[in-house]
């Protein structure tokens, strides 16, 4: 069974604090998310290893943006978003 049965799948929006590395600028920038929240239970047709990974599975975020671009108008640079990639929860 896919892994993904296991979750349900909700696209999110937040804003970070970043640096801009060309003009050293602070702004605030949206960048896009996916939010996977475990299903409060397994899904019909499961096997004894699907029980297990899903006894095992946790809700988590993934980062779809790898790139932003920079606030200042000066600048307008693009550049790639450091950190975390997925965040559990």
């Amino acid at each position: 069974m896919d892994d993904r049965r296991f979750y349900d799948e909700k696209p999110e929006t937040k804003n970070l604090t970043l640096v801009c590395p060309h003009c050293r600028e602070e702004g605030s920038h949206p960048v896009r998310w996916i939010v996977r929240t475990k299903k409060t239970a397994l899904p019909p047709g499961a096997n004894d290893d699907d029980r297990q990974r899903f006894a095992k599975a946790r809700s988590y975020m993934v980062r779809v943006d790898d790139m932003t671009a920079c606030r200042n108008i000066r600048c307008r640079k693009r550049f790639d978003i450091t950190g975390q990639t997925v965040v559990l929860f």
